[in-house]
């Protein structure tokens, strides 16, 4: 098939196409005597394969050593320890957004607590000068001081 025809049943613009294929992920792309890049029909399951590992967090270059030359060769170890490593990184980025949100929350309940004869300028020197978030252990007190 045709690059046209691949972005098609991929929803892939052409240019993405060729820039996976030239950094080595699409690996079954022949030329004909035309110059024309021809796309096995595998290539549809390739190229979803790398767009839902990027969405679950990939990079190209995991990708590029994960995924096999021909895909009846996995290697079965690599996959599930690149797969495990995965879903630790993404429960670690997941444990630190939540100590961000929580950190954020508390710093709008403090800026919620703004007193009325206090303007805002004031307010937020108050309340940023109560809070790191490079130190976990350093938090606002919940007190509004006037």
């Amino acid at each position: 098939m045709k690059i046209g025809e691949l972005a098609e049943q991929t929803g892939l613009a052409p240019s993405r196409i060729r820039f996976y294929e030239r950094i080595g992920l699409l690996k079954t792309v022949k030329r004909q005597a035309n110059g024309y890049r021809s796309y096995p029909p595998e290539a549809v399951l390739v190229l979803g394969m790398i767009t839902a590992a990027q969405k679950a967090g990939f990079s190209l270059d995991e990708l590029r050593t994960l995924l096999p030359s021909d895909l009846t060769q996995w290697n079965h170890q690599a996959l599930t320890e690149a797969l495990r490593q995965k879903i630790q990184d993404i429960e670690e980025i997941q444990l630190r957004l939540a100590d961000s949100k929580s950190r954020l929350q508390e710093v709008l309940v403090q800026v919620e607590q703004k007193p009325d004869d206090m303007d805002c300028a004031t307010n937020a020197r108050r309340v940023w000068s109560q809070v790191s978030f490079g130190d976990a252990t350093a938090k606002p007190s919940g007190k509004a001081s006037h």
